[in-house]
């Protein structure tokens, strides 16, 4: 196991710069995750981080070693990609053992290695089959046993479970956040699934545009995001944006452009009718009579909750009810948003205030 430091880290392609000064601590057996839209410049990063791709400027250090120059396979690294890779023609057990078998490992060493990731990944029944003959998830198993056979000081692993159908992603990211607990070895995670993130991170980076937006816990990023960015991709369904002006005169409130007042605990002092974006999650709305009057536009059940889309004036909001409220499109509601865990961000920096 090994820490990982990328300390400005910068990449252009030609004249166009797609990371702008990267900086990413890792400590020692933690489990990070990149997470952002496409075109962010995540897998990219965690390329360069493999040595796939050249560094422009800026340093990517392994434990104490700068690997700016040094080859892949000599990085100490092992990858896991979103398309498995497995080798057609060889069985579960050669494909997990050919790694150890190019380095001319002894066969008994190479058996030992497979066998004890087998028995991790419950892929014993399994060594003896070919990969056509395996599901996606055994498939995608096989490919992070060939990763862990290896005893790398860093894992890698780029979109592994974008492949999966939805019930085996679920299965799939807990069985790699189980591997992580039993391994500890540090681990960095590519996805654009804000999902993902927050239920296997240790910390999450939040990427956008070849910048860093935030770095903290799952739950850090999701109770405090620093800007609007983060506010909005952390969180499923997102959080709503209200546009308004802080209202400070004996009563703190943000009034919206059809005179709505919206709750806020606190704001910064001399921010008296500042044009400001008030952010609240689905799930910190209630229905109350003394609630702000909204009209309601789609009526969403999941089963275990229902999510109302509605509109206040001519801003959309999304309010999720763990209740199962009988409401019809067309009627109108009340919802009183919470004031301890409202936001409120900057209408022309996007930053919290």
């Amino acid at each position: 196991m090994a820490s990982v430091q990328i300390n400005d880290v910068r990449k252009s392609f030609g004249g166009f710069e797609v990371l702008h000064g990267v900086t990413v601590p890792i400590e020692d057996g933690a489990f990070v995750v990149l997470v952002g839209p496409s075109g962010c410049g995540k897998s990219t990063l965690l390329r360069m981080l493999a040595g796939l791709e050249n560094i422009t400027s800026g340093t990517i250090a392994i434990g104490d070693r700068v690997v700016n120059n040094v080859q892949p396979k000599e990085r100490d690294i092992a990858m896991v990609f979103q398309n498995y890779a497995l080798y057609p023609h060889m069985t579960v057990a050669q494909n997990m053992g050919f790694s150890l078998k190019l380095r001319n490992a002894e066969q008994a060493d190479i058996t030992t290695r497979v066998k004890k990731a087998a028995d991790i990944l419950d892929l014993t029944p399994l060594l003896d089959r070919y990969p056509r003959q395996l599901s996606g998830g055994q498939r995608q198993r096989v490919a992070m046993g060939r990763a862990i056979v290896r005893d790398p000081q860093v894992f890698l692993f780029d979109e592994p479970l974008s492949n999966l159908d939805a019930k085996l992603r679920v299965a799939m990211r807990t069985e790699i956040k189980e591997l992580h607990q039993r391994l500890k070895t540090t681990t960095v995670y590519v996805t654009h699934d804000q999902i993902e993130a927050m239920t296997m991170a240790d910390k999450i980076v939040v990427m956008h545009d070849g910048i860093v937006e935030q770095m903290g816990s799952p739950l850090e990023l999701y109770d405090r995001p620093d800007n609007q960015f983060v506010a909005g991709f952390i969180g499923s369904p997102a959080m709503n944006f209200l546009n308004g002006h802080l209202r400070s005169n004996g009563q703190l409130y943000v009034e919206t452009e059809n005179g709505s007042k919206l709750p806020i605990a606190s704001a910064p002092p001399g921010s008296d009718g500042r044009a400001v974006v008030y952010g609240v999650r689905p799930e910190h709305l209630d229905l109350a009579s003394d609630g702000i009057e909204a009209e309601v536009a789609v009526v969403e059940p999941t089963g275990s909750e229902t999510q109302i889309v509605s509109r206040i004036g001519t801003q959309e909001i999304i309010a999720v009810f763990r209740d199962r409220h009988q409401v019809q499109p067309g009627d109108k509601i009340h919802l009183r948003p919470r004031a301890d865990v409202a936001h409120l961000f900057d209408k022309d920096t996007g930053r919290r205030l």
